[in-house]
């Protein structure tokens, strides 16, 4: 992996882009250019924030309490979940959600592009260690896009000869005011799983609202979804392609008070709204 000088060196972009240390050694890209800012971690691919000039808060939610530490799931931003999403489906002691959002990904490209947004790709490293977890010959790349609106690309190569199959996330957290007062609107009539009743199966009536846990897998849904927050005055709008799950989670405070890392009511003030391919949308 390049050193923090040498990422400076080959891929900075004065007054847009450069590389800093954050938290226990970790190391991030900051972006700022016309139309927002944003700060992206290196391992993980994870992106940590992302706030348009147009609005006071942020877009992204970020724990106060996460950890940024090697080898340590972050939370909030939006952990990249790959090449499985949940619970391995054999391996009980697998990392959730894959080991893509742990490990350290390498900087290909940046560049400052003509509408004034700031682009920075990125591929997953190889190592023995993730091989022994995923034997298959392949490459995850990300392509991500800073400007009025955030856009992120996750690409996956098959480089061998062999069919393999994958579940992904783009497990995003979206801050909003008070999540007992935000809905999302898109999944009208979308069937889904609801791991917080069990795995029991169900259809969406209307938009999803919060009033205790929520925690399911939309499938065979390619729409785009917009959460509406009164309380802060705006709708986000969240488009995708190749994408036949969305997946909507908030723990919920009994839950939230288990884990840790949501910091008191951090529970409040997020909603996941994840674009991904899980369950039978596998690929």
């Amino acid at each position: 992996m390049l050193s923090l000088a040498e990422l400076n060196d080959r891929f900075a972009i004065p007054g847009q882009l450069r590389f800093h240390s954050i938290g226990d050694g970790l190391v991030a890209a900051h972006i700022s250019n016309a139309h927002a800012s944003a700060t992206l971690c290196l391992q993980g691919g994870h992106l940590l924030s992302w706030q348009p000039v147009s609005t006071p808060e942020p877009v992204i939610w970020l724990s106060k309490l996460a950890k940024l530490a090697p080898n340590q799931a972050i939370r909030g931003g939006i952990p990249v979940c790959w090449p499985w999403f949940g619970a391995h489906e054999s391996q009980a002691t697998f990392p959730a959600h894959g080991f893509s959002r742990t490990q350290p990904w390498q900087v290909t490209s940046t560049r400052s592009l003509e509408d004034g947004s700031t682009e920075i790709a990125l591929t997953l490293q190889q190592s023995d260690a993730n091989r022994a977890l995923w034997p298959h010959p392949s490459q995850l790349d990300m392509l991500l896009n800073v400007g009025n609106t955030l856009k992120i690309a996750l690409i996956t190569r098959n480089l061998g000869d062999a069919d393999f199959v994958i579940r992904e996330a783009l497990h995003t957290y979206f801050h909003v005011s008070d999540i007992a007062k935000v809905s999302v609107v898109g999944l009208d009539g979308c069937a889904y799983m609801d791991k917080a009743a069990g795995g029991t199966r169900g259809q969406q009536v209307g938009a999803v609202s919060f009033s205790g846990e929520v925690d399911r897998v939309y499938l065979g849904t390619s729409s785009a979804c917009v959460i509406e927050d009164p309380g802060l005055r705006r709708r986000i709008k969240v488009a995708k392609l190749g994408s036949q799950s969305t997946v909507v989670w908030n723990p919920w405070q009994a839950r939230a008070d288990k884990m840790g890392d949501l910091g008191t009511d951090g529970w409040k003030g997020f909603v996941c709204v994840e674009s991904g391919n899980a369950l039978e949308n596998a690929v």
